[in-house]
């Protein structure tokens, strides 16, 4: 059985709780989950944006959702508590750098106590057999190698956002060490945590703040010129289904084979080729778009680093996870799926082009993005 076909297994008819279900990525999970056949509970708080890919898709309608902020213990352990999923995917989180220079207390509150909460909860919970932590490629202590990192490298962070991630990482392990010990697994617990981190997510739906694709199209539907701060920065750019299919196939893994996967994982593109320069991809995206130009601004920007990548040697070999998308493919499906809203927002219609979107990467042939 394929890594695909055992995450179809496992999913299907599970319950399954998602935190930051109103997010972007979120709000794709939710969707695939579904579409997996699993009892999916979204929680978290209202759409983070105007328009949102949770309100684009009316996901409340074919979802069940919860308004919960992962920062109230309480509320969150009584929600685990009532539903009793089976799997948790935790991706609530302040997921911005800038904004964690404007209010770095509620980034630290929501990424550091919000995943200690979510762990909590999950210890209490006579249900949940794996959890998923997802956290970002900025948890590494960046040093602009050129080199991607790997997972025993060490955690850091420069500004609040990267800190509050590489705690995050750090809280996940010490719940693994203290509490969800491989030697323990079927004698003081029953619980496989891991941790998750991934590039930069590029799909349809996403309208955050000052984040690149969003700021890009906002500008290419307004036919003003694309705004660009950091022109020379390299990211590891990633369409959201690369992201989550790791995570998905992760958590299927905890599930059937409990804490042997219970570390932290990365999922990221395979060829250095794919991790682009700024200003590549939105020339790219202009020119898919059809029209549309850029400016680099020239004022002071608060520090992010220049350089970022990640290797995912590891998630290859002992998940068989790889990725299925070259960065020019995600990106072509990232402008078809905002071209396609812009032509007919119906909500109906966008779940049903969405899905055909995640039916299409199932079915796209690996063999391109083998490890050598």
């Amino acid at each position: 059985m394929n890594t695909l076909e055992h995450m179809q297994t496992v999913f299907s008819g599970r319950r399954v709780l998602v935190t930051g279900s109103t997010g972007f990525k979120g709000s794709w999970l939710c969707l695939w989950l579904r579409h997996l056949g699993a009892e999916v509970l979204g929680i978290g708080l209202d759409p983070p944006s105007e328009p949102s890919m949770h309100e684009a898709l009316r996901l409340h309608e074919v979802l069940r959702h919860e308004r919960v902020d992962i920062r109230q213990l309480p509320h969150l352990a009584t929600c685990v508590q009532d539903f009793q999923p089976e799997i948790v995917l935790h991706l609530a989180a302040q997921a911005l750098v800038r904004p964690s220079y404007e209010d770095p207390i509620n980034t630290l509150q929501t990424n550091v106590m919000g995943t200690a909460h979510l762990l909590e909860a999950c210890r209490k919970s006579t249900s949940v057999r794996a959890v998923v932590i997802v956290t970002s490629d900025k948890c590494y202590r960046n040093n602009e190698w050129v080199w991607g990192y790997r997972e025993n490298d060490p955690m850091g962070g420069h500004d609040p956002y990267s800190a509050s991630k590489g705690c995050a990482e750090l809280i996940t392990t010490s719940y693994i060490k203290s509490f969800f010990a491989l030697n323990d697994y079927g004698k003081t617990h029953h619980v496989a945590v891991a941790s998750a981190r991934a590039g930069n997510a590029i799909g349809g739906g996403d309208w955050g703040k000052d984040r690149l694709i969003p700021d890009c199209f906002r500008a290419l539907h307004e036919s003003q010129p694309i705004h660009i701060r950091y022109p020379s920065a390299v990211r590891p750019w990633q369409h959201t289904l690369e992201c989550l299919s790791g995570y998905l196939q992760l958590a299927a893994r905890l599930y059937t084979d409990g804490p042997k996967y219970g570390c932290g994982w990365n999922f990221a593109p395979i060829d250095m080729g794919d991790v682009w320069p700024v200003e590549r991809v939105v020339r790219r995206i202009c020119s898919l778009w059809g029209d549309g130009s850029y400016v680099v601004d020239k004022g002071a920007q608060p520090h992010e680093a220049h350089m970022l990548c990640l290797d995912c040697t590891k998630a290859n070999i002992e998940l068989g996870w790889r990725p299925r998308y070259k960065v020019a493919e995600a990106l072509d499906a990232t402008v078809a799926w905002y071209r396609e809203w812009s032509r007919n927002p119906d909500a109906e219609h966008m779940r049903a082009f969405t899905l055909g979107q995640i039916d299409a990467y199932v079915a796209t042939d690996t063999t391109d993005n083998e490890v050598e």
